[in-house]
């Protein structure tokens, strides 16, 4: 079987330090594409977040939440929502704590507190706007993951308390929240499962804290050149920065382009 799945992270990987996506990067897509193989997106971000470049790549199988949330060819094969006592003991926890937090499902998310510094000037960065406050936004629907703000000498209060959660950095003044052991890995396994693809036959490129396992799982991975140094430990092969095409040269590195 000659036919690849290539899995891309957005923020750093796809797209560059100005949330641009570079020309050479939406060609080479097209023509992984153009060559019969799988695409797909493998992100933290929500699905609400990064339609307009799924609809530009024209991509319509995904990673969402950090594994949490799976689609296939438009298809949700798979959910893992946060348990519902888990996010009420974090969220009587974070408010004692004054840490707000933003609960995220897959239509929007919603914050619970009305306003703050933190939330607004690390969701700015993703191009998205401060969320709007409902505290009970999670009580009665399916939460696939929380954002939670503090700053990073404070995540030990956090990780010493809720063994059941997985916390990771990719602001300053923001963490995600999932279930434990969850992550883009468990998401590739999905699509494994639903087309039969080797291991061997998996790439993946990527470049933050939340890429770590997605890179270590994946048979062929790449970390940007502008990847955090605990990814590119993780990936089998580092190419050129986001935004000095490392995308189209990471490609012809493992030799799916020319």
């Amino acid at each position: 079987m000659s036919q690849k799945m290539i899995f891309f992270d957005i923020d750093g990987t796809l797209l560059d330090h100005n949330k641009q996506l570079p020309i050479s990067t939406k060609q080479s897509v097209q023509a992984l594409k153009e060559a019969g193989h799988e695409v797909a997106i493998a992100t933290g971000r929500a699905p609400f977040l990064f339609k307009e470049l799924r609809d530009e790549l024209d991509i319509d199988s995904f990673i969402s939440f950090n594994g949490q949330y799976v689609v296939l060819k438009g298809e949700v094969i798979y959910k893992n929502p946060l348990r519902k006592d888990v996010l009420h003991s974090l969220t009587e926890f974070a408010v004692t704590n004054n840490h707000p937090l933003v609960y995220m499902d897959h239509e929007t998310m919603k914050a619970n507190i009305k306003y703050h510094t933190h939330i607004e000037e690390s969701i700015r960065t993703i191009n998205a706007l401060h969320p709007e406050h409902n505290p009970d936004y999670f009580i009665d629907r399916e939460i696939y993951q929380t954002l939670l703000f503090c700053i990073d000498k404070q995540e030990g209060l956090y990780q010493e308390s809720f063994k059941d959660l997985n916390f990771i950095r990719w602001h300053q003044f923001s963490m995600d929240v999932i279930p434990f052991r969850g992550s883009k890995a468990n998401g590739i396994e999905r699509f494994i499962d639903k087309l039969g693809f080797r291991q061997e036959q998996i790439y993946a490129f990527g470049d933050g804290l939340n890429d770590i396992e997605m890179l270590q799982f994946a048979g062929n991975s790449v970390a940007m050149g502008n990847a955090h140094n605990l990814a590119k430990n993780a990936a089998k092969y580092v190419t050129k920065d986001v935004s000095e095409d490392g995308i189209s040269y990471g490609l012809e590195l493992l030799g799916l382009l020319k």
